[in-house]
């Protein structure tokens, strides 16, 4: 077990430790974050595969005061170093998607060119390799009885991580805050697109009995057909909805408690950072007008928690790099809610 008696949490962060500062090895955290430096299939502001060491950076800064979780970080919060391997096979992938998107954009046909369908198959085949590479981990992760986090890169990244819960928790449902539905089929002819993420998951993963979708207000007609056609699997809740009611008198928390309704007994959290407002996250791949504050979206998880679900994971995504830090900030906040909500939802034995 760590030593705790030296560690004062009202001191600075220590950047010779972990994350938030905290002195937890990996053997005696309980809950592990996995950081997954890969942003190759992003359609407009790239950055996001750098998010995970700034946001390990700023997390320095997160005072360890949680009102809602006391001391959730005694049971130990880690974060694996990023796979350099990884992160490089993602910035060669991304310049040949970059290629691509740019060639789609003026009317060209993929197929008339050898050169393209070459690129697109290489990504396509390097978006299953980290499929598999993000399942492997998380599973052996989740056979050692630990909590996992996941920390993105672009939204595409969890799809290994909801198929090793799947196997380890059976039929589970996603909550899912974004400004976006992610449900394009390969979008760009991209078959694992960061925009098609909860399609891919809703195809490959039966165990997923349940999606509801939070904050959305960018999407296509694609999307909300395929939505009405979910036989109530997919339940969205649009960004212009849920404001239009408030406007009409209804409050939050009546809304929120709808919201969980339509969640089964154990939940995912997805959390795609732009599903906030864009003051808290400008440089986010693909930034919307709207969305929420951070507090909003920390009391549905709340709410969530406390009507007796069981939370058995979550990811982040999505969170851009800047100069001033201000999106990793926000992110690193993020963050520590998304743990120590985990280990409340959890109690140990």
């Amino acid at each position: 077990m760590t030593d705790l008696s030296n560690f004062n949490p009202n001191s600075v962060g220590n950047p010779n430790n972990n994350i938030f500062g905290l002195p937890f090895t990996e053997e005696d955290a309980r809950l592990i974050i996995l950081p997954i430096p890969w942003e190759v299939t992003v359609s407009y502001n790239a950055g996001t595969a750098r998010a995970p060491e700034h946001i390990f950076n700023s997390s320095l800064q997160v005072d360890l005061y949680d009102p809602d979780v006391k001391d959730g970080w005694k049971q130990g919060f880690y974060m694996q170093p990023c796979d350099k391997k990884v992160l490089m096979k993602s910035d060669y992938l991304r310049k040949e998607a970059e290629l691509l998107i740019n060639y789609i954009a003026h009317d060209e046909v993929v197929a008339d060119n050898k050169f393209m369908c070459k690129s697109l198959k290489e990504i396509n085949e390097g978006s299953i390799f980290l499929n598999n590479w993000v399942f492997e981990r998380t599973k052996e992760l989740l056979d050692a009885g630990k909590l996992v986090g996941l920390l993105g890169g672009d939204h595409s990244t969890p799809l290994g991580f909801y198929k090793a819960i799947a196997e380890k928790h059976g039929n589970f449902g996603i909550l899912q805050i974004d400004a976006h539905c992610d449900l394009r089929k390969a979008y760009e002819g991209f078959t694992y697109s960061h925009a098609s993420i909860m399609y891919n998951a809703l195809q490959e993963i039966p165990q997923l009995q349940k999606l509801v979708q939070v904050g959305m207000r960018d999407y296509c007609d694609e999307e909300v057909d395929y939505i009405n056609a979910s036989e109530t699997r997919v339940v969205a809740y649009f960004d212009k909805a849920i404001k239009e009611r408030q406007y009409e008198g209804e409050t939050w928390k009546q809304i929120v408690d709808e919201i969980i309704s339509h969640l089964p007994e154990k939940v995912f959290i997805s959390f795609d950072i732009d599903g906030l407002d864009p003051k808290l996250c400008p440089h986010t791949g693909t930034p919307v007008q709207g969305g929420f504050e951070t507090e909003q979206v920390f009391y549905i998880f709340k709410k969530l928690i406390q009507s007796d679900r069981k939370l058995i994971g979550f990811d982040l995504n999505e969170v851009g790099v800047s100069h001033d830090e201000w999106d990793e900030n926000v992110g690193a906040r993020c963050l520590f809610k998304l743990c120590n909500l985990l280990v409340a939802a959890n109690p140990s034995a």
